[in-house]
């Protein structure tokens, strides 16, 4: 049977999201950046910033010399994740083999064993379309292709409105008159090399033997050489209710750099990470925490927690060296992420002999605090740590 594989993507995804907050900036030049920063970025833009010159990516000083009118709106991560979930609400249904960003809008679905349950995999994604558009207001692109490679570049054909369908054996045909840039997994670096060689479209790439291509690009040769031929075994990644990552989020109402305030949220979050490890008998094994700056940079510092745990003051410990490394910069820090990854059951055996220690008696105080938290509540009690800061929400 043919691989059956669904890309959905709702172009300019952050701008969509907002503009259904905010209908009166519809149809017109927008950027979301970080404003009050001095080295910001443009996160996303809409289309008709996009045809004025504005690029993801640009210095935000540079996109309002282009235009000084385009109203900026400051980013909200955890708005776009939610609109995410609420997405996946939808796929589910028809696959559990799906395969997305946390935030941008992107979509990969396997359907190639839901054809008899949901008809043709063209059926699935015309019907997830409409539901889209009439649930949430969002208009996707979709493709139906062989694979994840072709199926993205069919929906950078037809951005930002649109829809493709590759037939099984097609591949080549599709992508041979188009340019090299629009490949996935082609760099920079890839494409100027091939420049170098005078070489612009996959048909004037693929004159290359695999041999040749050894020369400039050595061990990537072989990747480029499937690339460019459509080439793509990679699977949908199956989504799993046990996922093996625990994560929660904070955004600051303002940006800052007080260290006080950067510790708090930490600790908020490790609580709620650790309250749902405790509920699943579950031990985290490692933590990777990811700082996105007012400039739109982010920093990423990862840790092993040896031994594993579940224990709010345990994690902190380790947490709070994991906060140090990461934070490198002197800029303000917008939004917080914290990952616990490793998930495991925990260690059965016991002590042969009890003793009783400082690691025990937080032990029994945090047990304590979660029956107290269970019947009135979680505001019911709180560590002094975290009192200054706002719940966050998984």
């Amino acid at each position: 049977m043919e691989r059956a594989v669904i890309h959905l993507n709702i172009a300019d995804f952050a701008v969509a999201v907002e503009t259904n907050r905010a209908p009166a900036l519809k149809d017109r030049p927008l950027i979301i950046a970080p404003e009050g920063a001095p080295r910001a970025v443009v996160y996303d833009m809409s289309d008709e910033a996009y045809q004025e010159g504005v690029r993801k990516g640009m210095p935000l000083s540079r996109a309002r010399r282009l235009n000084q009118k385009i109203p900026v709106l400051a980013p909200s991560f955890n708005r776009y994740e939610h609109a995410m979930k609420d997405l996946l609400k939808e796929t589910f249904a028809f696959t559990p083999l799906i395969e997305y960003g946390p935030a941008d809008g992107h979509i990969f679905m396997d359907v190639t064993a839901s054809g008899r349950l949901f008809g043709p995999s063209v059926d699935v994604a015309f019907r997830l379309k409409k539901t889209f558009k009439k649930a949430f207001n969002l208009d996707p692109i979709w493709s139906v292709a062989t694979s994840k490679l072709v199926a993205k570049v069919a929906t950078r054909l037809v951005k930002p409105l649109g829809e493709y369908i590759v037939a099984p054996g097609d591949e080549e045909a599709f992508l041979a008159p188009l340019p090299l840039y629009l490949i996935p997994g082609l760099e920079k670096t890839d494409l100027k090399r091939l420049k170098d060689f005078n070489l612009f479209s996959v048909s004037e790439a693929r004159a290359l033997t695999l041999e040749q291509l050894k020369i400039p690009f050595l061990q990537k040769a072989s990747l480029i050489y499937d690339r460019i031929r459509g080439i793509d075994p990679t699977p949908v990644r199956a989504f799993s209710e046990n996922a093996s990552t625990l994560s929660a989020d904070h955004e600051f109402s303002n940006d800052t750099n007080h260290a006080g305030s950067l510790r708090s949220a930490l600790y908020l979050m490790i609580e709620q990470i650790c309250r749902i490890l405790r509920t699943r008998n579950l031990h985290g094994g490692g933590t990777k925490l990811i700082l996105s700056y007012s400039d739109g940079l982010q920093s990423v510092s990862t840790s092993k927690l040896s031994p594993s745990t579940s224990h709010d003051m345990a994690m902190f410990k380790a947490c709070a060296l994991l906060l140090d490394k990461a934070w490198t910069r002197r800029v303000r820090i917008r939004h917080m992420r914290l990952i616990c990854e490793k998930l495991c059951p925990p260690m059965v055996q016991t002590e042969l002999f009890a003793v009783e220690t400082k690691e025990t008696k937080q032990a029994a105080l945090i047990q304590a605090m979660d029956k107290i938290r269970g019947r009135f509540g979680h505001a019911a009690i709180q560590t002094g740590l975290t009192l200054a800061e706002d719940r966050i929400a998984l």
